[in-house]
C-alpha cells in the first residue's frame, strides 16, 4: 500500500482494500506487452460490432474500389485474376447425374437435363444481355469489388416478364446499391436493409425499385422481398455481419499509394526524356550582341546530331541537365508492394504482377499454396449462387414438365450434380500428364474425375472421341500405337555399353 492507501485505510479500510485490489487487477490485465500503449505504439482497436464498423465505411470503400478498378490497371488486373480463377472463363458449369433405383446414372435423363440447362443458360437473366457464364463473372466481380452482390429468383408468372425457355425461371442480378445500408428499424428488426428474425436469420430484403445512382428523384421507392427469393453473397470476416466489405479494404491505401507513386515516376521520366541544355557563360564584358539572337532577345543555338559548336564565346561551354529518372529503385519497390497487395487480396503474386521469375519448384509451390485461396472462394460462390440457382431451375423444370422423369429414376437424385469449377493449371504438362496416367493405372482416380479436373465434361469427351474414331475408320486411317516413354535419366547411353 502507498501512503494515500494508508491514509484512506485508517478512515475506511474497505475502500483502501478495494483500491489495492483494483490496482492489482490492472497490473495483471496489462501483462501482455501488446496491451500496453506507449509513445511509439498507440494500440488502435475497434471492438464495435461488425454491423457498426461496416455501416460507417462500406459505401465509401465501395466507391473507392470502383474508382480503382476504373482507373488503376493493377487493381483491374487483381480483380480479373481472381474472377478467372474463381469462376473461370465460362463460369462454373453443371453436369446432372440422376440415378436409377439401382444406383446407376440414368444416361437418358441426364442428357435431357444437361441439354435443357444448356439452352436455358444462353440468356437466363431478365435483361437478356448475358449468358449464365457471363452473369457469373459479373456477379463474382461485383462480390469481390463491392463486397457483396444480390441475385433475385423470378419464377412462374411475373408481371411484364416472359421466360425465354420452357422452364419458367429467370434470374435478376443486382448490385449492392439496391440494398440501402442506412435503412434501420429496430421495431421491425431491420438492420441495414435486411429484415431479420430474433435469431438473426434473414426474413426479407428491402430493395430499391431502381438503382439509386441512376435516379434524379429525391424519394426512392423501397419494396420488401422475401428472403426465399433473394440470394445475398457477401464478403465478410466477422460473425453476425450483415453487409459485405470490398476485398480491397485492407489494401486500399496501399493501392492508392502505388498508383500515385507510379504516376509521379511516369511524369518525372517523361520530363526527363525531354533534353534540356544550357550555356555556361564566360565573362560579361566579352558578351556582344550579333545576328545569333532571335526577335525576343534569346540566343539561337543550333542543336542537332553530330553538331560542332565553333562560335562559342570565350569561357562558354554547353551542358545538359541530367536526371535520375526513372529511379533504379522503382522495380524492387513495386515488387514488394505487389507482394503485399497479393497477400491482402488472396491473389497470386506472379499472376497479378506478371512476374514469373523462378524455378519450376518455386512456381509450383506458389501455385499449390495459392490454389487453396481460389478453391475457397470458388466453393463459397458455388454454394451461395450456382447451387441455389441450379436447385431452383430443377424445381421449376419439374413443375413445367420441361423434362420427363422415368419411373426407374430415384426422384431424390435429381439434384445430384457435379459442379465443374476451375482447375489448377499445369506448369509442366509432361509431369502433370504422367502423374494423371499413374493415378489411373493404379485405380486411384476414375477417368471421369480426371476429365473434370481438366474442366471438361466426361460425356462430351466420350461423344467427341467416338465421333472422331468413326471419321478415322471411314477414311481408313489407323492411329499410331502408343510409344512407351523413355525416362529422362535413361535418355543418354552408357559410354561403356
Amino acid at each position: 500500500m502507498n501512503k494515500l492507501d494508508s491514509v484512506i485505510g485508517f478512515f475506511a479500510p474497505e475502500a483502501a482494500l478495494r483500491r489495492v485490489q483494483a490496482r492489482r487487477a490492472l497490473e495483471i490485465a496489462a501483462a501482455y506487452e501488446a496491451a500496453k500503449p506507449s509513445r511509439l505504439r498507440k494500440n488502435p482497436g475497434d471492438n464495435r460490432s461488425g454491423d457498426l464498423v461496416a455501416e460507417a465505411g462500406v459505401e465509401t470503400l465501395r466507391g473507392q474500389a470502383r474508382h480503382l478498378e476504373q482507373n488503376h490497371d493493377f487493381a483491374f488486373g487483381i480483380l480479373t485474376t481472381l474472377v478467372n480463377n474463381i469462376v473461370g472463363p465460362r463460369g462454373i458449369d453443371v453436369e446432372f447425374q440422376p440415378k436409377t433405383w439401382a444406383g446407376d446414372i440414368h444416361e437418358g435423363l441426364a442428357s435431357q437435363m444437361n441439354e435443357a440447362h444448356k439452352e436455358w443458360a444462353r440468356r437466363p437473366e431478365c435483361t437478356r444481355q448475358f449468358s449464365w457464364g457471363k452473369s457469373q463473372r459479373l456477379l463474382c466481380n461485383t462480390w469481390l469489388r463491392d463486397g457483396e452482390t444480390l441475385l433475385r429468383h423470378l419464377q412462374g408468372t411475373v408481371p411484364g416478364l416472359k421466360h425465354r425457355t420452357p422452364v419458367p425461371y429467370t434470374i435478376e442480378c443486382l448490385e449492392p446499391d439496391f440494398l440501402p445500408v442506412d435503412y434501420n428499424d429496430s421495431n421491425k428488426r431491420i438492420v441495414q436493409g435486411i429484415e431479420k428474425s430474433a435469431w438473426g436469420e434473414a426474413k426479407a430484403f428491402w430493395l430499391y425499385d431502381e438503382h439509386p445512382g441512376a435516379s434524379l428523384n429525391w424519394r426512392m421507392n423501397r419494396r420488401r422481398h422475401t428472403a426465399e427469393n433473394i440470394e445475398h453473397l457477401k464478403f465478410v470476416r466477422r460473425l453476425h455481419q450483415s453487409r459485405g466489405v470490398s476485398i480491397f479494404a485492407a489494401v486500399m491505401n496501399r493501392l492508392n499509394d502505388i498508383k500515385d507513386y507510379e504516376e509521379n515516376e511516369r511524369v518525372a521520366a517523361k520530363i526527363a526524356s525531354a533534353m534540356v541544355g544550357f550555356i555556361q557563360k564566360g565573362s560579361p564584358d566579352t558578351y556582344e550582341h550579333d545576328d545569333a539572337w532571335d526577335s525576343e532577345g534569346k540566343r539561337i543555338l543550333d542543336i542537332r546530331a553530330g553538331a560542332i559548336y565553333d562560335d562559342l564565346r570565350p569561357g562558354e561551354s554547353v551542358g545538359t541537365i541530367q536526371s535520375n529518372r526513372p529511379s533504379g529503385l522503382l522495380t524492387p519497390f513495386l515488387e514488394t508492394m505487389h507482394r503485399m497487395a497479393a497477400a491482402g487480396t488472396m491473389a497470386s503474386f506472379s499472376s497479378i504482377s506478371k512476374n514469373y521469375n523462378g524455378t519450376y519448384s518455386s512456381q509450383r509451390q506458389e501455385l499449390v499454396e495459392q490454389w487453396a485461396n481460389y478453391e475457397t472462394l470458388s466453393l463459397e460462390f458455388c454454394e451461395e449462387i450456382v447451387e441455389p440457382v441450379t436447385r431452383r431451375w430443377v424445381q421449376m423444370g419439374l413443375l413445367a414438365d420441361a423434362f420427363q422423369v422415368p419411373a426407374d429414376v430415384d426422384p431424390a437424385t435429381l439434384m445430384h450434380v457435379d459442379f465443374i469449377t476451375p482447375v489448377m493449371p499445369w506448369i509442366n504438362p509432361a509431369h502433370e500428364a504422367s502423374a494423371d496416367e499413374t493415378l489411373l493405372e493404379n485405380v486411384l482416380v476414375s477417368p471421369q474425375q480426371t476429365i473434370r479436373r481438366r474442366g471438361k465434361k466426361p460425356d462430351d469427351v466420350i461423344k467427341q472421341t467416338a465421333a472422331w474414331q468413326r471419321k478415322l475408320e471411314e477414311n481408313g486411317i489407323t492411329t499410331p500405337s502408343k510409344r512407351t516413354a523413355v525416362p529422362a535419366e535413361n535418355t543418354e547411353q552408357d559410354p561403356e555399353s
